[in-house]
């Protein structure tokens, strides 16, 4: 009897513990580009181990389903879908720590959809669900002069092939502004998106440059046209022919208006862009100008943590520069320790306004701004303000992200190598600078810090063969 009794309380208080066990995932579908890897994440919350569970990822709605199976202490993939082999695996040394993430290598755009994570034990199981979009860049957009308009312009076409999902295609001036131009044709096919879009540009004197875009929702590939004030030249000589013939005709009056009334509007549009083109001068020097009086009124000396650095990354002596290493160092895994490539300044900030610079020349991939001193700092999760963090991004080499809680894609026309921090506490503002050219980059305004430090955060992301080894440097604020 009182073996029963100790089994049947065993039983309880594992039941009842089960019971409040959990599967967590990301709430957003995640968005791959085809060709890289991605990790599915699932995990169990409260942290418990799971070595001796059963780890199953399926796909939903195909017939041949399984994905990845750890059972039994090891990899379990006989029957595994054949499009999935030698490109998955678990995180073995993370499922003690309720780590089921799963790791799919070189995401293909059949890839796409929605896949279960399913933990099962002997007294408890689980399950969530990921959805996968795989987006595809296609062919570099490549622009052609098609032909002279009557009114003055010239007619360009913006083209490109191979896209999924389809792509928004804009047209720019050389200040970033969007060109009212034709609607785009789209055309679907095995290889995707192909997409077509017409444009009538005008000769704008120093300013013939315009640019085509092509942007998905992570994603954007540009190409610029630069055309010549002469081209334009061309065209009015040849129209000035037509227009002496048409002198000598019998309609001479009316066409003699209707040249003059073209003239005209065409001396309006350019008198309109030169005010528009004055006032982003201005605009720009205001910002120059209200820039370097933060710098000089606000900086302050800033020095990297190491008790908060990834054990992975390398500090210099100093404190001032950061990279990451090719090994692990035995560091000991505090609660301030970073489980991923980041590391925070030792200054923090609680009030008042603070500015500061960093170096990122020669990187391809880096993470900068601030973040409260009570965020998670061992679980993957977005670098979101929701979450605690207030950051701008370079992925790729060239495509600048600002992580606010819907990702936003940041259209800059140089590299930036230096970028200049600032943040007013009270106001809720954090802002970055272009420190070369003292330009804006991005605000996140109206912030609350919930009357938490701040503290400066440090991502020199990955290095992928030597390509992204330069260091981060927090350099002096000089005037």
């Amino acid at each position: 009897m009182f073996l029963f009794v100790t089994l049947l309380m065993l039983f309880s208080f594992m039941e009842s513990q089960s019971e409040h066990l959990n599967l967590f995932g990301p709430e957003a579908p995640l968005v791959a580009v085809a060709g890289e890897d991605l990790v599915l994440p699932c995990f169990i919350r409260p942290n418990t181990s799971a070595v001796d569970m059963t780890v199953e990822w399926f796909r939903l709605y195909v017939d041949d389903s399984l994905v990845h199976l750890y059972k039994d202490h090891e990899d379990r993939n006989e029957k595994q879908a054949q499009s999935y082999r030698g490109r998955t695996s678990v995180f073995k040394e993370e499922l003690q720590k309720g780590n089921a993430s799963l790791k799919l290598s070189a995401v293909q755009v059949s890839d796409e959809g929605e896949y279960k994570c399913l933990v099962d034990d002997k007294s408890w199981s689980d399950d969530i669900t990921v959805h996968i979009t795989v987006e595809v860049l296609g062919s570099h957009p490549v622009i052609t002069m098609e032909s002279y308009d009557n009114s003055g312009g010239i007619n360009l076409l913006c083209e490109s092939r191979g896209w999924n999902p389809e792509p928004e295609v804009l047209w720019l001036d050389r200040e970033g502004a969007t060109l009212p131009a034709e609607d785009t044709q789209t055309h679907r096919d095995t290889e995707g998106f192909s997409v077509k879009r017409r444009i009538t540009v005008y000769d704008y004197s120093d300013s013939n440059r315009f640019y085509c875009r092509l942007q998905q929702k992570h994603h954007m590939m540009e190409t610029e046209i630069i055309i010549n004030s002469k081209v334009f030249d061309t065209w009015k000589w040849a129209v000035g022919i037509s227009v002496s013939a048409c002198l000598i005709a019998v309609g001479l009056i009316v066409t003699a208006v209707v040249c003059y009334k073209k003239e005209l509007r065409q001396v309006k549009q350019n008198a309109e862009q030169q005010r528009q083109r004055r006032e982003d001068g201005q605009q720009k020097l205001r910002v120059a100008v209200e820039f370097k009086k933060k710098k000089k009124l606000f900086a302050v000396d800033v020095t990297l943590d190491p008790d908060t650095a990834h054990p992975a990354l390398i500090l210099s002596d100093d404190g001032k520069q950061v990279t990451l290493g090719d090994t692990r160092q035995d560091l000991p895994d505090t609660p301030l320790r970073f489980h991923f490539a980041s590391v925070v300044g030792k200054q923090s900030f609680s009030s008042g306004r603070f500015y500061y610079e960093v170096q990122v020349s020669g990187k391809t991939e880096w993470t900068l701004g601030v973040v409260r001193e009570n965020i998670n700092r061992k679980e993957w999760i977005p670098r979101t303000p929701q979450n605690g963090f207030w950051t701008v991004a370079l992925r790729n080499e060239n495509q600048y992200w600002a992580n606010a809680d819907a990702a936003v894609s940041l259209t800059l026309r140089e590299k930036v190598e230096k970028v200049g921090v600032f943040v007013d506490y009270e106001e809720g503002l954090v802002s970055f600078y272009d420190v070369e050219s003292s330009s804006h980059i991005y605000s996140f305004t109206d912030q609350s810090f919930t009357k938490k430090k701040l503290y400066p955060y440090f991502s020199p992301r990955y290095n992928e063969h030597g390509k992204n080894s330069a260091p981060l440097i927090i350099t002096a604020v000089t005037e």
